[in-house]
């Protein structure tokens, strides 16, 4: 057995409390939580497993503890999510970005690709940013592209804002509170989005870790959970390069019902690749074009 009072017996206690409550990862959630806690990378963690546990660490991971059995995600705790290899600073008005959201980016560049596009000075749109993950990794990935990204929340531009000198692309990136595409003007070679597509009555029944502690504003897309397009679409064609392209994250029965909304604005799916699927095999990216 570890000896007491050792970041390894702190690890089993915290990882044997989260499996009597029912949790499904609790080794993983005792050592990030512990590694939070202690301020240690999971490498510093392991070497150092039977050193002692200090009173203040051991403090925060009690308080952290505390929270994730009431169901509060990990990330939130910790504030921090790993997205496209990259860490993200998170914030409560922003959405916690999932690894689905990934299959977005991997669409953006496989259109780079597909155009030449990967050293043009490409113009790029990201509405409702959040966190910023999509379009501060874009232009982490495209060094020659810049763009604009587009929120309701000034404190989620902020975390954007924030995440975006982290990963050292603020130069090449702008930040603008607004709703959706209104007053946006320009000329965008990539619009993207991951917009609210839940349901506003299914909202309630979603996961604790997702109804409770996610903003309700990234989550409700109206009663069908269709709205937030019907607004893309109305501008979208408007700001849309000629030759560019409009790429949304959808969920996974609304591909069909999205490309109806885009059709009637005059945007097409893409002949290559305009539904893509996420690791699951589900629908998670529509690719429209004018």
């Amino acid at each position: 057995m570890p000896e007491v009072g050792t970041l390894a017996a702190a690890f089993v206690t915290a990882a044997g409390t989260l499996r009597k409550a029912g949790f499904e990862t609790p080794e993983l959630d005792a050592r990030l939580l512990l590694c939070h806690a202690a301020g240690l990378s999971h490498e510093a963690f392991i070497a150092g497993a039977r050193e002692a546990l200090l009173p203040d660490a051991a403090a925060r991971l009690d308080g952290a503890i505390a929270r994730r059995l009431k169901h509060e995600p990990v990330q939130r705790i910790t504030g921090v999510r790993e997205f496209y290899g990259r860490r993200f600073a998170l914030g409560p008005e922003a959405l916690d970005p999932r690894p689905d959201t990934e299959t977005l980016i991997e669409a953006a560049l496989d259109v780079a690709v597909m155009k030449g596009w990967q050293e043009k000075p490409l113009n790029l749109l990201d509405l409702g940013t959040g966190t910023g993950c999509v379009l501060v990794t874009l232009l982490a990935e495209l060094p020659f592209a810049c763009g604009v990204g587009i929120d309701l929340c000034p404190d989620a531009l902020a975390v954007a804002a924030a995440n975006a000198r982290r990963h050292g692309v603020s130069s090449r990136a702008n930040f603008i509170a607004a709703d959706w595409l209104d007053a946006t003007a320009g000329n965008f070679d990539l619009i993207l989005s991951n917009p609210p597509y839940i349901a506003a009555g299914e909202i309630a029944s979603l996961a604790d870790e997702v109804a409770a502690y996610d903003p309700r504003l990234a989550l409700d897309g109206g009663p069908d959970g269709l709205e937030a397009y019907r607004r893309i679409a109305a501008r979208a064609p408007h700001v849309l390069a000629e030759d560019g392209r409009l790429l949304v994250e959808i969920g996974p029965a609304q591909s069909e019902a999205v490309a109806e909304i885009f059709a009637a604005a005059g945007l097409r799916r893409d002949e290559a690749g305009g539904v893509r699927l996420d690791l699951a095999g589900r629908p998670r990216v529509l690719v429209s074009r004018r």
